[in-house]
């Protein structure tokens, strides 16, 4: 916009900037307008298409303010430059622009994640693809917020004054200073790095269960830095994301939910094995909790006292078998109490007669009989 169409009388300061002022209370009100019709088509034009929809909704306050402020920057641009504090206010203007567009690309990527988000929940039994995809979405997003907030604050400096300066000075003064300024940063751009990496190799993704340090807990949510595991107790563990690509850990759902789980018992050699599989068959069969798929009892192991049974069950999922556990287990044991309570483990013992002289190393078992007794 070019003011050398007004009158010279009209261009001393404090007309100059009346009119400056007038023209841009015009063009805010003209950028509105504008911004409102432009949405409004948008949204009519693809209302069908949830990215665009959701965009115009998200974004419909930053890209309103980059409208206005670019309306300004074209009025003070077309300015006399001899108006005071022109300059200085424009330079506000510019940064202002930045800012805006910077904030509209930030508000761009939340539409963008949050429609990808709303289209595949998570909150279903078969989740493990939606999980893929919101953790995905949410490591690159937040990636994606930081490069942006980068670029943003970079193109402030460079239209600020002095801000080659400053550069060239930095770059002057690379040695030492160079050195530690990237040992510091190394474990902030090892934490990114590890970032995009979990984002598109998956070790971890969100409500994985996972063993981390010895704790069973789920993945509550992955940040840029850091992995909250929410712990079973209500506790939460905070691990570095460089900590998931460096160290080795369990995750219980990484290729899907459904899990086994086994319940041991020591049990006499007495037991009727055979009675006590049909009566573990028959509670699995009872229970909601089994998923249908596992259902084996093994003796897995034997000492001189006891004989170890293992019960083998599977579930949909690590909480659900915990439980399937724990039911199994109470059952059993109360089974087993009932039906043979002398196959429980006991400690079977000998006694050596104090009389037996001969052999005094020998053990020698008292038994009484009937004819014995007579």
């Amino acid at each position: 916009m070019d003011f050398s169409f007004l009158p010279e009388a009209v261009r001393d300061p404090l007309r100059a900037w009346m009119f400056i002022l007038g023209f841009g209370l015009a063009a805010t009100l003209l950028a509105i307008a504008l911004h409102r019709v432009g949405i409004a088509l948008l949204r009519r034009i693809a209302r069908r298409r949830p990215f665009t929809t959701h965009a115009t909704t998200v974004a419909f306050g930053a890209s309103r303010m980059c409208l206005v402020l670019f309306a300004w920057r074209i009025v003070l641009s077309g300015a006399p430059s001899g108006v005071p504090y022109l300059i200085p206010i424009s330079y506000v203007v510019t940064v202002s622009l930045i800012l805006a567009l910077t904030w509209l690309a930030i508000r761009c990527i939340q539409s963008i994640s949050e429609t990808i988000i709303a289209q595949n929940p998570f909150d279903v039994s078969d989740n493990l693809k939606a999980r893929r995809i919101l953790t995905q979405t949410r490591v690159l997003a937040r990636s994606a917020y930081f490069i942006a907030g980068l670029l943003g604050f970079s193109f402030v400096l460079l239209t600020l004054p002095g801000a080659r300066q400053f550069g060239a000075s930095l770059l002057a003064s690379a040695g030492v200073a160079g050195l530690v300024a990237g040992i510091a940063a190394r474990p902030v751009l090892g934490n990114f790095i590890a970032g995009l990496q979990i984002a598109f190799s998956q070790p971890i993704r969100i409500d994985d269960v996972l063993i981390v340090n010895g704790e069973w807990g789920r993945v509550e949510e992955i940040t840029g830095t850091f992995v909250v595991v929410r712990i079973w107790d209500e506790r939460r563990m905070i691990v570095p994301l460089q900590w998931f690509i460096e160290n080795p850990f369990e995750n219980w759902t990484h290729q899907s939910s459904t899990i086994l789980g086994t319940v041991f018992l020591w049990l006499d050699f007495g037991v009727p094995v055979d009675a006590v599989r049909t009566e573990f068959e028959r509670l699995c069969k009872a229970c909601e909790l089994w998923d249908k798929r596992v259902c084996v009892l093994h003796v897995t192991d034997a000492t001189d006292r006891a004989m170890q049974v293992r019960l083998l069950v599977s579930a949909r999922d690590s909480g659900t078998a915990f439980d399937l556990r724990c039911h199994i287990r109470e059952r059993m044991i109360a089974f087993i109490a009932a039906q043979y309570p002398d196959s429980l483990p006991r400690l079977r013992a000998e006694l050596d007669s104090p009389n037996d002289t001969a052999a005094p190393r020998e053990r020698v078992r008292v038994m009484e009989t009937a004819d014995d007794m007579a």
